[in-house]
């Protein structure tokens, strides 16, 4: 489809990245509203539960899952971009808002920041109990016994993990195939978002998913190591000590089991000066992540507020760069820039 690039003005094509970015500022994703990611969790859920109660010697539950992890971000990815592609070439205009709300639909910023925010309001107030109930919904740990700093520690954690494979990684992959055709940037975002819903529902190392979720757990691995590694230096840029906070990532990040999530979550504490990771309780037992980063400063709510906003200059910082390379290879593809 590469006449797809030079059939709408340059203009419109590099509005699809910058509206996708307003709309998850501004608006996010209500629970009320569809989304790509309920039909992925309906398939998932069904496919998972096919295979592990029809296939049950652990190499063709390895063999399921690889079809999993490959189908559906393949199909989700393919379907958004053929659907994009005929809207397109229907209506531009049309083109412009199916691919904007498909691509924003990828992205969690706004969710990460309501899902922090609605822990901290209560905490902030004295209201231990209804935020351990609100943090609840966004973590695996046990939060019934938390106290305050280890509420805001795990809040912390979440906020710093999901900057990478919930906003950055998704918009890193929509801009990539954005350089290649309208359509192919949104399937990109898609297919990822498709491979992160998985690794969140199956990829686990226990029972049951442990053979059926180990492809799906692994090709996200994969897919996420570039740009979580781009989101680590991208918060050593705009921390302003670039050097240190890639010295305390490469002291701590290789100690946590994740290849990625110990990386990202490093970068956050370094630049913020705190130190995450600790004990973690998970159906009461005891779970010791490493330590990442030095304990310089406590984390209270506005260290929560402020990684909050790292993460949303990182964000626009990606958008601006992205946006400078598509123009210049919207202009090389299309002679724009011959007569010059």
């Amino acid at each position: 489809m590469p006449a797809l690039w030079c059939s709408a003005p340059l203009l419109e094509s590099l509005l699809v990245p910058l509206l996708a970015a307003i709309a998850d500022f501004l608006i996010g994703d209500p629970w009320h509203w569809p989304h790509p990611v309920q039909a992925m969790g309906w398939g998932i859920q069904h496919y998972s539960r096919w295979a592990l109660a029809t296939i049950l010697s652990p190499w063709g539950q390895r063999w399921a899952g690889i079809v999993l992890a490959l189908g559906l971000p393949l199909f989700s990815g393919g379907v958004g971009a053929v659907a994009v592609a005929g809207i397109w070439h229907w209506n531009s205009a049309a083109g412009i808002a199916i691919s904007s709300l498909l691509f924003a639909s990828c992205l969690a910023g706004r969710s990460l920041r309501d899902a922090a925010e609605s822990v901290l309001t209560p905490l902030n107030q004295g209201n231990l109990v209804e935020a351990r109930q609100k943090l609840r919904l966004y973590v695996g740990r046990d939060t019934e016994t938390l106290s305050a700093p280890e509420v805001l520690r795990a809040v912390l954690e979440t906020v710093s993990e999901n900057a990478t494979d919930g906003v950055l990684a998704p918009l890193f992959y929509g801009l990539v195939g954005l350089a290649m055709n309208p359509a192919m940037g949104v399937g990109l975002a898609l297919a990822y978002k498709g491979l992160s819903t998985l690794d969140s529902m199956v990829g686990y190392r226990d029972a049951p998913h442990t053979h059926l979720g180990w492809a799906s757990a692994r090709l996200e691995d994969c897919a996420t190591w570039l740009p979580c590694r781009l989101t680590v230096l991208t918060i050593a840029l705009l921390s302003g000590r670039p050097r240190w906070v890639w010295s305390l990532c490469q002291r701590d990040a290789p100690a946590d089991p994740s290849p990625n999530a110990g990386w990202s979550e490093c970068a956050y504490a370094a630049a913020l000066g705190v130190q995450l990771g600790g004990e973690n309780y998970y159906r009461g037992r005891v779970k010791v992540k490493p330590l990442l980063g030095n304990a310089n400063r406590a984390i209270t709510a506005l260290v929560v507020v402020q990684a909050l906003g790292l993460t949303r200059r990182a964000c626009l910082l990606w958008l601006a760069v992205g946006l400078v390379g598509l123009t210049l290879r919207y202009g090389l593809h299309c002679g724009y820039f011959a007569s010059l």
